[in-house]
């Protein structure tokens, strides 16, 4: 069973999700990408995390060949390019989304990152497509702090339904400022790479012992790890159906005291504010 998180107006959604990052980047794979989607989807990872740079559009279309046929079942996350952010610049940028997924909505729209055009045009281009139905929610990717409180003082800004950023074991520094802020609004943060990326993570003495004692992978901990709390989405990538049936089954790990206080003696929770990290 695939816990779920409360987004701000109540709305529930699953709390582990699949990532699309470097999918339909070239076509002879796409049928396979399409399939562990699939597989994710029959168990329950029914959250799909695109965005219109993945593959320049390219893994939106795995998207749209993955939920065929069951669009009903699935939440469908996708985010728009800084440079297209404008007020019109949105409107087109998610209509092509709109036609690469197949789909006459998505769930959740997000600005991938901040960029030149100012918050409250893009919000109030949001806010439009939300009232034409186009979207259900958005949100925004790789906002630290200030940027959080910039947006929720606009007009629009209290309606943002979430911030998407780099989270795993790793990469903590949101801890010490940014979830905090987030938590206070009942905002849920949405965790991408939480497995890190390189395999450093994954090499990970404390995750490793702490794996031993789940008879788990070091993956299948730092993804227990990221749903510790209940209040953040995590959206590990899985290109096989293998991958996705052990990133399915991390749901069901429930983390100790003792795992918890042996994965901060490795990678420590952040004492003061820190850079903020994105890839």
């Amino acid at each position: 069973m695939i816990p779920a998180v409360r987004l701000p107006d109540g709305t529930m959604v699953p709390a582990l999700g699949q990532g699309t990052w470097y999918m339909g980047e070239a076509r002879a794979s796409e049928a396979d990408e399409a399939a562990a989607l699939r597989e994710g989807i029959e168990r329950g990872l029914t959250l799909i995390d695109t965005a219109e740079m993945y593959g320049e559009g390219g893994a939106e279309r795995v998207v749209a060949r993955a939920i065929a046929g069951q669009r009903g079942r699935v939440f469908v996350v996708s985010k728009v390019y800084p440079h297209n952010a404008s007020a019109s610049g949105v409107a087109k940028a998610c209509a092509a989304s709109l036609k690469r997924l197949g789909t006459d909505r998505i769930d959740l729209y997000l600005l991938h990152w901040r960029g030149r055009y100012p918050l409250t045009e893009t919000a109030t281009a949001f806010e439009r497509l939300r009232e034409a139905g186009h979207i259900r929610f958005w949100g925004v990717s790789n906002f630290d702090t200030d940027d959080m409180a910039e947006l929720a003082a606009l007009p629009a800004g209290g309606i943002c339904a979430t911030d998407q950023v780099l989270y795993h074991p790793d990469a903590r520094g949101i801890e010490f400022d940014l979830l905090p802020w987030c938590r206070a609004r009942g905002m849920p943060i949405m965790a991408y790479s939480p497995l890190g990326q390189g395999g450093k993570l994954l090499r990970s003495p404390a995750l490793a012992a702490v794996a031993r004692r789940h008879d788990a992978t070091p993956a299948q901990i730092a993804i227990a790890w990221s749903l510790r709390d209940g209040a953040t989405v995590s959206i590990p990538k899985a290109a096989s159906p293998e991958h996705v049936r052990q990133n399915a089954a991390a749901a069901s790990i429930r983390l100790s005291a003792e795992d918890l206080a042996e994965i901060d003696a490795v990678h420590k929770p952040p004492r003061r504010k820190q850079p903020f990290a994105m890839i």
